[in-house]
């Protein structure tokens, strides 16, 4: 790294904060590999067996949370905020990271697809490993990337498509805290919080954001 990214890397995680001193610098260290070698695993990105190690002690370490990782990037995302004039747009968006796995119960799964045809003729499926995020990206209104404002992990235990489910309750009389849908609501608020000024925000989602309690939240909250 040179002078420059190593004043970027300061500034970014300068809001995170760790008891212990260790963590910190752990954490800056391992931004800094993964940050050179984006489209690498964590073996690849940490180069050799002892930080690789290192890497996935800190990931799995009690004392570690994914508020702490995050919380440096969302005080820097709120910093470039401020220094804006505009409006800010918050775009809200749901991605899915898709793992091999032989057991699905490991890391949980996605979602089923379908695999075709059996000799038989009959239609095969399978489940996909892996996890969801929900994320808050804010921007200019020229495009400019601000920062995360709000991002939630899940993962699940089984799936069932929205036919299936149908069959089996009312959809309508499930609370949205119950649902998956809730996410919306949650990173509204989180990202509006944190941004702390609500009339330069402009919220954008897709079709899946038309849910009637998010449009009720943002009336009587905003």
């Amino acid at each position: 790294m040179d002078g420059e990214d190593d004043a970027w890397f300061d500034r970014e995680l300068a809001g995170c904060s760790f008891v212990d001193e260790r963590l910190n610098k752990r954490l800056r260290k391992l931004v800094a590999q993964i940050g050179s070698a984006m489209d690498e695993s964590i073996p690849l990105a940490c180069q050799d067996w002892t930080n690789t190690k290192a890497a996935y002690r800190f990931l799995s370490n009690d004392r570690v949370s994914e508020a702490d990782i995050l919380a440096g990037h969302f005080q820097s995302t709120r910093e470039r905020t401020v220094a804006t004039e505009d409006a800010v747009l918050v775009l809200h968006d749901t991605t899915e990271f898709s793992y091999q796995r032989e057991n699905a119960d490991a890391i949980g799964i996605t979602k089923s697809i379908n695999s075709g045809r059996d000799k038989a003729g009959r239609l095969r499926a399978h489940t996909v490993c892996g996890i969801l995020m929900h994320s808050s990206l804010a921007v200019t209104t020229r495009g400019l990337p601000l920062g995360l404002a709000a991002v939630k992990f899940w993962t699940r235990k089984k799936f069932k498509g929205t036919a299936a489910l149908k069959k089996k309750i009312n959809p309508t009389r499930v609370p949205i805290e119950k649902k998956e849908s809730i996410r919306w609501l949650e990173n509204v608020e989180q990202s509006t919080a944190l941004l702390d000024d609500p009339g330069r925000c402009v919220h954008i989602g897709d079709r899946e954001s038309d849910i009637f309690e998010l449009f009720c939240a943002a009336h009587s909250r905003w």
